[in-house]
């Protein structure tokens, strides 16, 4: 008689995984893009694969990166003296992105299995017609006008499974293509739980659409002592909001690797989360609740689908915000990390990615 028992495959898995060329997939990371790159390339090799990432200059060297094809774009100074020429980071970008997809389109499916784009640049899917492996792109973002144009003039369907971070970014997709969910996720043992505090924590990249100014506003409404923790990456917004904003009860520690951070939240009594557009996920708030912190935040987009009424408080506009942050801090912390373990464990998603890379392959 036949085996009843599914086999399960275990073969290792050749992978090529496409990030964003930016910023260093390194710590401390510039954004949650870049916390979730290494995330996947890491969990993924724990689990036996063989992954090769295309990422920017100065990448963490455990993951072997390669630096993105063609190198950096050599101008004449006639092409440099055009006034229309776009700016240098973007032709940059192009180049990079171009040279990389080129390589993979000749490889033809010889040294990888699959591909994953993780990137947020339009051209892995305006050529992925041209490559042969087996092929995912993760939508961290909303629909961008070069992104969503890549898709739609394809004269046939892209040959390319989509995921989304959320269901909130599916939705925004949906009137371009259909994608799956495959929410991130956070290793929990590198965010262990903390004794907690009584201040409040924000962390994240400091520009405009993560409202830190309207973070500082709350606390200092509230009472509540803000530790903030992130990069400058908008010079103005930090001159013209944030500079001015800090001293008593308010300061900037730095842009912090990994396990200070960890250490920074788990000893805080409120995260708060302030986005002032709609998260695509909210790694910041999944990495709070990781080390048993609650969250105080303004609920946009997919940041709602990782809290709940037992570890958060949000706020439906900036005004109560600063309630939020006061009854946040009386949640029970063992009920912030148990949320953290039933949503975002490393291994639910690297799970969650090989079994679709498996189906790819296992359909062509």
């Amino acid at each position: 008689m036949p085996d009843p028992t599914p086999r399960i495959d275990t073969t290792p898995l050749r992978i090529a995984l496409i990030a964003n060329r930016r910023f260093p997939v390194r710590e401390p990371f510039a954004g949650g893009l870049e916390a979730h790159t290494w995330q996947l390339a890491t969990g993924l090799r724990r689990f036996g694969h063989h992954v090769t990432v295309f990422a920017g200059a100065g990448s963490d060297s455990r993951l072997d990166a390669r630096r993105f094809g063609g190198g950096e774009p050599v101008l004449s100074a006639a092409a440099r003296a055009d006034v229309s020429a776009a700016p240098e980071e973007a032709m940059a970008d192009h180049h990079a992105y171009l040279s990389t997809m080129l390589d993979l389109a000749a490889d033809r499916g010889r040294t990888y299995d699959v591909v994953h784009n993780s990137s947020i640049h339009h051209l892995p899917l305006a050529m992925a017609p041209a490559v042969r492996a087996a092929q995912v792109t993760t939508l961290h973002t909303p629909p961008t006008p070069w992104m969503e144009m890549a898709v739609r003039t394809s004269p046939d369907p892209l040959p390319v499974r989509f995921c989304a971070v959320s269901r909130h970014t599916a939705e925004a997709w949906r009137p371009t293509l259909a994608a799956d969910v495959v929410t991130n996720a956070v290793d929990l043992d590198r965010w262990p739980v903390g004794p907690g505090g009584e201040d409040a924590v924000w962390s994240g990249r400091i520009v405009p659409e993560k409202g830190l100014h309207v973070a500082i506003d709350a606390c200092r409404a509230a009472g509540v002592h803000l530790r903030i923790a992130g990069p400058r990456h908008d010079p103005g917004y930090w001159d013209d909001e944030i500079a001015p904003r800090l001293g008593p009860g308010v300061e900037w520690v730095g842009h912090l690797a990994q396990r200070e951070l960890a250490a920074l939240v788990g000893r805080s009594g409120v995260a708060v989360v302030s986005p002032l557009w709609d998260e695509p996920f909210g790694l910041v708030a999944l990495e709070a609740l990781a080390c048993g912190t609650p969250v105080a935040a303004l609920g946009r987009g997919g940041l709602v689908e990782i809290l709940d009424a037992t570890c958060s408080r949000l706020a439906d506009g900036v005004d109560d915000l600063a309630d939020a942050v006061t009854a946040a801090r009386r949640l029970d912390r063992a009920a912030a990390r148990t949320r953290a373990e039933r949503i975002g464990s490393v291994d639910r998603m690297v799970g969650e990615y090989v079994r679709t890379y498996r189906e790819l392959l296992a359909a062509a």
